[in-house]
């Protein structure tokens, strides 16, 4: 039984939220976020005011019951309504219990997504490519926009690294769960006796940071500026263009040279910057909160192999739910990623609600 007084104060909220945001007196800072915890309230609003009466209406067909001058066929029916009150109510509870769940802060963020190649050489920069593709193709889906922040080619077409920024709504909510090693098994192109390699990729999903969710001080950073090189560097190699971007309090430096502007790099150095300062943070409070971070799926645990993709049986298997799907290229290509993103969050959702 949730308490009534949790479900009055989510009613509170929302008229507040409400009034508040009508008034035109909001801090414009503020504005974004208010109206997205407006919306988010305005999704359950209807079930919470519904579990408030229930109770009244219990007691209207209870006396109803009691009452041995109503007519048989008066009591009939207020003994079905009471049945059917009762299952609606209990699916009210559930939706409430969920939505009274511990959320993740950082949900309803756009993300910044790393991908990098691991173990494996030439295949693994070719698998970090193919889980970037993937990606786009999720992304392409949702109607999110990509912006790519950084691309560091290898050789036969692969990457070492990707990195960019998704943008739309409830990003970090969905993505957090692709954090951790991605494992590829198949037989690569230059194979001549058949054999199957292992190799892999690791991504990690930031929480894009804003500038109210984390102060950095200039003078805790420290700038330096260099000619860039390399591929896709020969174009802009004539200035000072790269720019490496140290903070000093926690030794978190990013590297960028994929503009021709110092301006340009350096901005996009700070982006991701402030989204890895921000993530240590949030990783340091998880693990203060260590009951927290059992209940968590998306734990952004860089080490932690979640995922193996086996080409010559044609699976993807995520090993956080024993989950196998035998469609590997309609999950590569976008086309199921839900259904394994779903079954993600249901978990988590279940782990939450045994320890709520």
């Amino acid at each position: 039984m949730i308490p009534l007084q949790k479900v009055k104060d989510i009613i509170s909220k929302h008229d507040d939220l409400e009034k508040e945001l009508s008034s035109g007196k909001i801090d414009p800072k503020l504005f974004a976020k208010k109206s997205k915890e407006y919306s988010s309230l305005g999704n359950i609003i209807l079930t919470a005011k519904k579990y408030l009466n229930y109770e009244n209406e219990k007691r209207d067909l209870e006396q109803i019951l009691s009452d041995k001058n109503n007519g048989t066929e008066m009591i009939e029916m207020a003994k079905k309504d009471l049945s059917e009150m009762e299952s609606k109510q209990i699916k009210f509870e559930n939706e409430l219990k969920i939505f009274l769940l511990p959320k993740d802060e950082d949900d309803d963020k756009n993300a910044i997504v790393e991908i990098r190649a691991g173990t494996g050489g030439l295949e693994a920069s070719l698998f970090c490519a193919d889980l970037f593709k993937m990606y786009e193709k999720v992304c392409s889906k949702k109607r999110w926009q990509v912006e790519i922040i950084n691309i560091s080619k290898s050789e036969a077409g692969g990457y070492k690294e990707v990195i960019f920024l998704v943008n739309g709504n409830d990003i970090y909510s969905y993505l957090k769960y692709e954090s951790g090693v991605h494992r590829v098994q198949r037989i690569p192109k230059t194979e001549t006796q058949g054999r199957v390699h292992t190799s892999a990729a690791t991504v990690a999903v930031l929480p894009e940071a804003e500038e109210v969710d984390i102060q950095i001080k200039d003078t805790d950073l420290r700038i330096d500026v260099f000619r860039a090189g390399g591929p896709g560097g020969q174009s802009v190699n004539t200035t000072d263009s790269a720019v490496r971007i140290t903070h000093i309090p926690t030794g978190v430096v990013v590297s960028q040279q994929d503009e021709k502007s110092q301006h340009k790099n350096k901005a996009k150095a700070l982006k991701i910057l402030r989204s890895r300062v921000y993530e240590a943070e949030k990783r340091r409070r998880d693990l203060e909160r260590s009951s927290n971070r059992r209940n968590q799926i998306g734990s952004g645990d860089r080490s932690e192999r979640i995922r193996t993709y086996n080409f010559p049986q044609g699976r993807v298997t995520d090993h956080r739910i024993n989950l196998t799907l035998h469609k590997l290229e309609e999950f590569l290509s976008g086309e199921i990623h839900e259904e394994m993103n779903e079954q993600l969050r249901l978990k988590e959702q279940n782990l939450k609600l045994e320890n709520l």
